[in-house]
Order: structure tokens, then sequence, then C-alpha cells
């Protein structure tokens, strides 16, 4: 039992000082070792500690980067300082606002800078610089004095100082300043002759100068663009003065004047001032010109082309003058009973040669009319005029208002390719109103006018329809007529379908009822104008009697018996 217990009690003295050697190691190990041993309050005091590590190293990230953007940005703040005080100290002396802008950017480089070290530093390049403007603000002053423009410049400097910006903008406004002062050197009198740009200098060309240009340089066109008539002006270097206007057109409007080289007078056609006139009017010198050429002895009745010339960027031509248009002869002579027999042979004869010049050349009139047909002072001769619709047979396109409505030919209304049948159509409506004093037709539109065809001349034959490129707006599938009309209560537009249409005019007796007390001999006359006036209204420009064919009638051959 001693035995066994000796053994006992040493092998337990061997493990009791076992665990008193670790006991010491551990707290030697403990008490050397910076970091504490490894326990849940430890492990999340590491992690606020890596946290608060990372949140300095973003904090010293954002200051270097805030220490970067203040350097650079510190030039555009004391700029924009500067102008703000500028803007500040308009009245003010130019030191008080050096000083001012002084004080605003050591403020801004204060709240700017990390340290005050650097704010001092940019106050003193900032003085540097400011001595810098002021030097080059003398030497801008001086080259605009120079110049001759000190005076603009200082007015410029009492409403609105000049800014305290770079030398770039200053750079700027002085290469502006000299381009300005090229281009006053450059501009010229338009009014003036000669070009007076090379012997006068720009400080003659005042402000009162330009101002009184533009105010006439306006006055010389309406809204519309048609010239300003005004009595006594001399155009065109002193060859025509201006004695009244005759009257005004869609195209142009048309004045008499005096050529002062020859004493006669003329009528000249100004253009409006736009790109499609200016156009149109090249075109009509050029349709009179190849007329001119054609009848050079002057016998086809057609006006003249004298010249043409370009005034206050109008194109003027030169026209021949006659003393009154038809229309003006009819108000004044046959007022509701047409002109007298002589008269109207006289003038249908004339007209017709006219259309066969036209023809000669391959030209279409395409606004025959009293108001385009003028006549002498003695009342004997008759001429066409306003070749401005005028153009070639084989130029031409569809249009559903093309000729003046009142004279305008079924085709064209249609949609039909048209020729010489429209002249013709246009000459026998002004023929039936130089015989009675009264419009033929006097639809107020399209569709109203071909109900007026077919009263007098019965109705549209179907061949003619089938080539209308408009034909489905005045006639349906069957091809009856399509009468456009208003509702009376609605007021919307409505189609009533005529199917069978009736003629409801007879042409000899209103040709007869016009005139009073004629002999057999006029009643004669007056018949065969119907006959000729059914030929040349045939709905069918196909049928419609040719302008040879016209001057063999019996109308035109036969003269009147006494």
């Amino acid at each position: 039992m001693s035995d066994s217990y000796r053994k006992y009690s040493k092998h337990g003295s061997k493990s009791s000082e076992r665990n008193s050697r670790r006991r010491k190691d551990s707290r030697s190990c403990m008490s050397d070792s910076k970091t504490p041993p490894f326990s849940s309050k430890c492990a999340s005091n590491i992690d606020d500690l890596i946290k608060q590590r990372e949140t300095l190293k973003n904090e010293l990230k954002n200051i270097t980067k805030h220490s970067k953007h203040s350097r650079n940005d510190q030039p555009s703040k004391r700029r924009s300082s500067i102008i703000i005080n500028n803007d500040k100290s308009k009245k003010s002396k130019r030191s008080k606002s050096e000083k001012n802008v002084k004080e605003a950017n050591i403020i801004l480089d204060k709240e700017a800078s990390p340290n005050r070290e650097y704010s001092q530093l940019d106050s003193e390049d900032e003085e540097h610089i400011i001595e810098l403007r002021r030097k080059q603000r003398k030497q801008l002053l001086e080259q605009l004095a120079n110049n001759g423009e000190l005076h603009d410049v200082k007015n410029k400097s009492d409403t609105e100082e000049i800014s305290n910006t770079t030398l770039k903008n200053y750079e700027k406004s002085s290469i502006l300043n000299k381009t300005k002062l090229e281009v006053e050197n450059k501009t010229t009198d338009m009014f003036a002759e000669e070009d007076f740009s090379s012997k006068h200098s720009s400080d003659k060309v005042t402000q009162d100068n330009s101002k009184s240009n533009s105010q006439l340089t306006d006055n010389w066109d309406d809204a519309e663009g048609y010239y300003n008539i005004k009595i006594g002006d001399i155009i065109n270097n002193n060859r025509y003065t201006i004695k009244c206007l005759v009257g005004q057109g869609v195209f142009a409007n048309v004045v008499k004047a005096q050529d002062n080289k020859t004493n006669d007078e003329v009528a000249i056609k100004i253009m409006r001032n736009n790109e499609l006139m200016y156009k149109t009017g090249l075109k009509e010198i050029t349709t009179l010109k190849e007329l001119c050429n054609a009848d050079p002895n002057n016998k086809y009745h057609c006006v003249r082309l004298e010249g043409h010339f370009i005034h206050k960027n109008h194109l003027c031509l030169v026209l021949e003058c006659l003393h009154m248009d038809l229309r003006s002869v009819l108000k004044k002579y046959g007022k509701h009973h047409g002109l007298n027999i002589k008269a109207l042979t006289s003038y249908t004869i004339q007209l017709l040669l006219a259309l066969r010049l036209l023809k000669k050349i391959g030209y279409v009139h395409a606004d025959i009319k009293p108001d385009n047909i003028i006549v002498n002072e003695k009342k004997n001769i008759l001429k066409l005029c306003d070749f401005g619709s005028a153009s070639k047979v084989n130029d031409n396109e569809p249009t559903p208002y093309l000729v003046s409505r009142f004279y305008r030919a079924p085709e064209i209304i249609l949609g039909i390719p048209y020729g010489h049948g429209v002249d013709m159509w246009s000459t026998a409506c002004t023929m039936y109103e130089m015989a009675t004093g009264k419009i033929l037709f006097t639809g107020n539109s399209n569709n109203k006018m071909l109900k007026c065809f077919m009263d007098l001349k019965g109705k549209m034959p179907a061949r003619l329809l089938r080539k209308g490129k408009f034909k489905d707006q005045h006639f349906n599938y069957n091809n009856n007529f399509l009468l456009h009309k208003k509702d009376e209560f609605s007021g919307r537009e409505k189609f009533e379908e005529v199917s069978y249409v009736t003629v409801q005019r007879d042409l000899f007796k209103e040709l007869k009822r016009s005139r009073k007390d004629m002999t057999a001999n006029e009643e004669k006359k007056i018949g065969q104008l119907k006959d000729l006036l059914d030929k040349m209204l045939m709905l069918d420009p196909g049928q419609r009697i040719s302008v040879n064919d016209s001057l063999k009638h019996l109308f035109i051959q036969e003269e009147i018996e006494k």
C-alpha cells in the first residue's frame, strides 16, 4: 500500500508540475504578445478597428482630392469673384474694385485651401496677375485709341466695365473690334452711283446715314413685295420718269413713264421682289423677244418689248405704251349693251391675228381676258399683253387654276392636257363680252363653271371625261355631274347628282337682247357671230375651230352691208 501510494503520489506530483509549467508558459506568451487572445469580445473590437482604418484611408483620399481640385479651381474661382466684384462696382473707381477683388479672392482661398500657407501663396500670385491685367488693359486702350475707337470704349466702360477676364478674352474682343472696323470700311451707300469705300474712311460713314438708308430700303417695297410707286421718281440712271400707276396684277404693278431720251411714253412692268416673280419675269422677257423676232413688222398685235433693267432688286420690263385696257373700254363705251358691230369685228380680227402669231412660235398665252388686252388712244388698234403665264405647248402640266376663272376652258378644270384651244375658248368669252357687255360664264368655283358650260352646251362628252385627271371631283362613276352645294342647316358641303342635263341658254337670243333697234344686216351679222362662238366654245378641244379657220369665217370675211 505504501509503495503504491508513493508511486501514485510521485506520478501526481509530476503531473502537477507539468500543469504549472504550462500555465507559466501561457502567461509569458500573453505578456509578450501585443494582441489579446481570441474571444468573442475581441473579435468585435478588431472589426471596429478595421472599419476605422478604412474610414481613415477614405478621409485621407478625399483630403488629397480636395486639395488637388482646390488648386485647379482657384483660377476659375478667382475669375468668378473678379467678375462678381466688377458687376457690383460698376460705378465705383478702379482701385476700389481691385481691393474688393483681393478680399474676395483671399476669402475664397481660405475656404478652398487646406492650410494657411497655401492661401497666402495664392494671394501673392493674385497680386501679380492683377498687375499683369492692368498692363494689358493699358495696351488694349492704346490700341483702340490708335484705331479711332477710344470714345466707343469709354462709353462701354461707363455702362459696363471691362471684365477682369484672362488675356484670351481681351484678344478676342480686340479681334472683334478690328473685324467690325473692316466691315464698316467695306459697306457702301446703295443709292450712290460709285463705290465710295476706297475713297472715304469709316469715320465719314455716320450712323445717321445707315439709319436713313435702312428706312429708305424698307420703303422701297410693301409687305407683299410690290414696289412702292412714287410719282416723279427717276429710275434707271435718269432714263425714265414715273408719271402714274396704270394697274396691279398678281405678278407685278405697271406704271406709265416718260422716256427722257426719246420723250416717248412707255409702260414699265415692275415685277414683285421675290425669286418666283423674278423667274417669271425672265420667262416673259424670253417670250416677248421670240414674239418680236417672229413679227419684225409689228403686224400681229402683240405688245412689244423695248428693254429691261433692274431697279431696287425689282426686274423691270419696258413695254410700248397704249392708252387703256379693254375692260375700261367696255365700261366706258359698251356697258350693258356691248360695242358696235364694226368695233367688235375689228377687235376680233386683231385678237385672232395675235393667236396666230402665238401658234406660229408654239406658245399658249393662258390668260386672255379684257384686262390683258390694251387699246390705243384712237381705239382702233388692239394688242395682247401680259405674257407672264405664257408657256410652250409641250411644257405645260394639268392644273385646275390656270387662266382667270370666268375665261377658263373645261379641259383645264378637268385636268386634261391642253394646247392652243384654251386661248380660243378665252377669246370666245372675250368676244361675247365685247358684244354684250356681260360676262359669259359667272361660276364662283370650278364646279359651278362646269354647270354653266353644260347649261349652254349640254352634257359633257364621256370620252372627254375619261381623260380628265380631276374628273372624280365633279363626276361619279356613271359620268353623272355632282353639283356641289352647301347644306342650309349644317353649312357642310354636299353633292347633288345631276343625271339629266338640259340646255337652258340660247346664245343667239342673248346676243340680240343686248342690242336694240337692229337692222336686218346687223341681225345677220349677229347670227354669224353666234355661229363662230358656237364653234369656238366646243366642249371637246379637239373639235374646237382653229385660228386659221376662224379668220376665214363669214363673220370675219363679210363686211357689214349698209
